[in-house]
């Protein structure tokens, strides 16, 4: 594999040192795994990561002067969702051992697929007064460090926004509506979208107690995730465009609906479940239920 070196002088190894990334849980910190088998969009992600530098090091390989700025930055970003946006830009000291503590929250419903962290040491402003080959631009690399970890937990990787239905176009006592867009390859966050109905309070207090879901809360989101895995599979099965065999790519709407139809209906055809849908679409509703486990004590 080649490697792209940049024309100017950068951090020498050893001048800037990268703790683990801390996952912090009720302001307890414990080292981010490779892996979040447990997350889900409901989990909003407390991050930190501390990252010490020796500043005077770092000036005299880069032959950057005193007064030019330097800051340590962090960038976020998620397959599932297609999204990237910047967490910390903590400004560095003209010398001496800098020990910064680098912080983020990421809102969970924005998340999905793998996450990755990028921690970079940047030129924050052009400098003019650099000696031979140093850097000069603004927001030229000094130093990088990258890190990834994917969220892989079983609940629906979408969003959830809770409305008022009489405030939209669909019945006011409806409880909930699952909005489906884009082609088959779009990311399946930025494809699917539930409302949730304001007026039904059992149902926004069950979302809202769905990692420590009481027996009613159970009841409520079984009864949702059915229904939804039901409008998912129809959807799916509507679609002349969708099929089993081709590639959508991953964390995308398409993938989704083949991991859904494949998990509910292991082995059987496109052709078959279309068929039978358009042939009894009552028992093929109940055989979804069946397929679901709904109302399944987990």
């Amino acid at each position: 594999m080649s490697m792209q070196a940049p024309p100017y002088r950068t951090a020498p190894a050893g001048s800037v040192v990268a703790g683990p990334w801390q996952w912090l849980i009720d302001d307890v910190p414990t080292e981010l795994p490779d892996a979040l088998s447990d997350w889900d969009y409901r989990m909003d992600l407390s991050l930190r990561q501390t990252v010490t530098v020796d500043v005077g090091l770092v000036r005299q390989a880069t032959g950057l002067s005193p007064t030019a700025k330097l800051t340590l930055a962090m960038i976020w970003t998620a397959s599932g969702s297609g999204l990237k946006a910047a967490g910390d830009r903590i400004p560095l000291p003209a010398s001496g051992i800098a020990n910064v503590d680098l912080t983020a929250v990421l809102p969970g419903n924005q998340l999905g697929g793998v996450l990755g962290l990028e921690t970079t040491l940047v030129l924050a402003e052009f400098a003019d007064d650099g000696g031979l080959a140093s850097p000069r631009r603004a927001g030229s690399i000094l130093w990088t460090s990258k890190y990834e970890t994917r969220l892989q937990g079983d609940a629906p990787l979408f969003p959830i926004a809770v409305v008022d239905f009489a405030k939209t176009q669909y019945p006011e006592d409806a409880g909930w509506h699952v909005e489906i867009g884009g082609d088959l390859e779009t990311a399946t966050m930025g494809a699917l979208l539930l409302l949730v109905n304001e007026r039904k309070r059992v149902l926004v207090d069950a979302m809202r107690n769905a990692a420590k879901p009481r027996p009613v809360d159970r009841v409520v989101l079984s009864s949702v995730h059915a229904d939804v895995a039901r409008t998912l599979v129809e959807h799916a099965l509507n679609d002349q465009d969708f099929s089993l065999e081709v590639d959508f790519g991953e964390e995308t709407i398409g993938s989704t609906l083949q991991a859904l139809v494949g998990r509910f209906f292991p082995g059987q055809s496109l052709t078959h479940l279309r068929r039978q849908q358009a042939q009894s679409p009552t028992s093929f509703a109940t055989d979804l239920q069946h397929a679901v486990r709904i109302f399944e004590e987990s």
